[in-house]
Order: C-alpha cells, then sequence, then structure tokens
C-alpha cells in the first residue's frame, strides 16, 4: 500500500480530472479499500480541498472551486507547460512582473529533475517596437473590466485614444464580445452602436468608462468564430472568409528551399533545380506585387491578369522614382 502522503496526492490528483468520481471507482484505481478513501477524502478537506459528496445509489465525490486557492498537484509535463506559458502568455501586459513571480514560486517548489528542465527553457518573449508614437502595453486592469463586461454581457463605453489615423480621442459605445490577441497585440471585438459594424478595437488605446450600459441579446460573428473572424478582418476581407482577396500565381528563378522561408502561408512548389511555382495572397494587388517582386529574380506571371496589371503599375512608378533625384545639399554647418 502506498504511504499515506504518496496515497493523497494519488487521490487529489484524480480528483482534479474534471468528472464525478464513485468511491468503488477511487478504491479500484488507488489499490485501497472504500473506507480508506473516505478517510482519505477527510484529510483531504482538513488541507481546505472542496470535496462535495454525491448522493444517490453509488454516491460519489467531486471537487469544486472554493473560496481560496488550495495547494495543486501537477504531473511533469503540465508543470513544464506552465512554466512556458508563464514566460510568453503574459508578455504585454502588467501582469509581467505577476508572471515572474508565480514562476519563481512554482520553480521552488518542483523537485529536482524538473527544475532543471525548466531552467533550460530561456524563452523571451519579443515585442514589436512602438509604431507612430503607440504604446503595446496593456493594463491588467483594463483586461478585466473587458472581461468583466463581455462575460456580463453589458454595452461598453469608452474613449479611444488617438492613433496613426485619428488626431483626438474618439468616444465609443459597442456591445463588447471576445478579447483577443493577434501578434503581439490585443483587441477587443465589438458589436460599434454608432457605425452598426463589427469593429476590432486596440486594447491599449481603450480607456473604459464607468458605469457600464444596459444588457444586450449577442450578435452572431461573421464567420462563425472569432478565428475566423479576426484572420478576414486582418486581411482586407469582411470577416467570414480567412481567403485572401487577392491571390495570385507566378514562377521564380530560384529554388524551392530558398524561397520556402519567407513565403509566409503562401504554397510553394519545386519544379525543378533553379526554379519554383509561388502562390501568395494580399490584402491588394500592388501589395501582392511588391511581395513577390521582394524575392530578387525573374518572375513569370502565370495568373491572374490582375496580378500583371499590378507589376506594370510599380514598374513604372519605381521607373519614376529612379528617374526623380534630390539635389544635394551641403554637410550640416
Amino acid at each position: 500500500m502506498h504511504k499515506t502522503s504518496a496515497r493523497l496526492l494519488a487521490l487529489l490528483s484524480l480528483l482534479q480530472t474534471p468528472r464525478d468520481w464513485s468511491g468503488d471507482d477511487l478504491a479500484e484505481r488507488l489499490g485501497i479499500t472504500s473506507r480508506t478513501v473516505r478517510r482519505d477524502i477527510d484529510r483531504l478537506r482538513e488541507l481546505d480541498y472542496p470535496i462535495k459528496t454525491l448522493k444517490g445509489p453509488a454516491g460519489g465525490y467531486r471537487l469544486e472551486a472554493g473560496t481560496h486557492l488550495p495547494p495543486m498537484l501537477f504531473d511533469d509535463n503540465q508543470a513544464v507547460a506552465l512554466a512556458v506559458a508563464l514566460q510568453t502568455a503574459a508578455a504585454g501586459t502588467t501582469v509581467a512582473e505577476d508572471a515572474t513571480r508565480a514562476l519563481a514560486t512554482l520553480r521552488q517548489v518542483m523537485p529536482p529533475r524538473l527544475r532543471h528542465r525548466i531552467d533550460l527553457l530561456h524563452i523571451t518573449a519579443v515585442q514589436p517596437p512602438a509604431a507612430f508614437g503607440d504604446t503595446l502595453q496593456v493594463d491588467a486592469q483594463v483586461l478585466m473590466d473587458l472581461s468583466r463586461a463581455i462575460h456580463a454581457r453589458e454595452e461598453l463605453r469608452f474613449d479611444y485614444a488617438p492613433g496613426p489615423s485619428t488626431s483626438a480621442d474618439d468616444a465609443r459605445r459597442v456591445e463588447p464580445h471576445h478579447l483577443v490577441t493577434w501578434r503581439h497585440r490585443w483587441y477587443l471585438v465589438a458589436w460599434d452602436l454608432h457605425r452598426e459594424d463589427w469593429r476590432t478595437f486596440r486594447v491599449d488605446r481603450i480607456r473604459p468608462r464607468t458605469p457600464t450600459g444596459p444588457r444586450f441579446t449577442p450578435r452572431d460573428l461573421p464567420g462563425g468564430t472569432v478565428s475566423t473572424f479576426i484572420t478576414s478582418r486582418f486581411r482586407g476581407n469582411d470577416g467570414t472568409t480567412t481567403d485572401w482577396p487577392c491571390q495570385g500565381e507566378v514562377i521564380l528563378r530560384l529554388p524551392a528551399a530558398d524561397v520556402a522561408p519567407f513565403a509566409q502561408d503562401g504554397i510553394v512548389e519545386e519544379l525543378g533545380s533553379r526554379h519554383c511555382r509561388l502562390i501568395l495572397g494580399s490584402w491588394s494587388w500592388t501589395g501582392l506585387a511588391a511581395a513577390i517582386g521582394r524575392f530578387d529574380t525573374d518572375i513569370e506571371v502565370i495568373g491572374p491578369p490582375q496580378l500583371a496589371t499590378a507589376f506594370g503599375d510599380l514598374a513604372a512608378r519605381y521607373a519614376h522614382a529612379a528617374r526623380t533625384t534630390r539635389p544635394e545639399t551641403g554637410p550640416a554647418r
């Protein structure tokens, strides 16, 4: 039979599985008697674990949420996953310091074999530099305020700080639906009541007002899922499809191995040692032509005609830029 401490940990590990357990099931899993199960359940309750006794012919037990956080048990893989999440998930918010302290607490109680694995994980979440005076830092309290309004299904009023395309604070009234992250930034997905359209708002520019407004019935999000909607909107679509609005096909005089690392979500097909086919998408035909042109090689357009036209427009624009020179200026005095 297991020692009492080891047996209690094994019992707690089973109870942390989101299901109801009968006393007989627990006894069989642990190789002990039902009476010992009842006694061990009482010991866990003395340690403040909120274990509910289920009524019925067979009876049973369920671990429920309590009023405070009791000790928790993780297996090796869960502990490593938690450490990775603490190092990366909080990047860009003011909870980063709390995540660092939580990771230090977790590491302190780990056995040496796990502590060694964690110490090998040196992960740095690099944030892109702010542009046009923007800030990437998101206040944790703002995230909590937005989450609370989303959960309560209450209209939200907030001031939207100036950005690259705005020159003054803009007051908004929305029905908030989701908080999402996209390329290191937090966004609020909401129905804009003034514009009567779905919008995405940078959370670092949001300053919520109080109190919140009346409750609302959630609308159906275009595309069916928040992932589809966000991907579609950032690709220049209406939110219902994740396809790029503009997609073209070309042949490049480069090996596929040289193109694939820089093709992002494009499709690269090897045609020979020095040729490959590239299918790529973008938000505009000009943007697509410019993206393909950065491979710095001869290009054969397969289609569609709009892509060939965009290459012609860019060629004329670049030729004009090459002929345009500024007068040389003398050294600064």
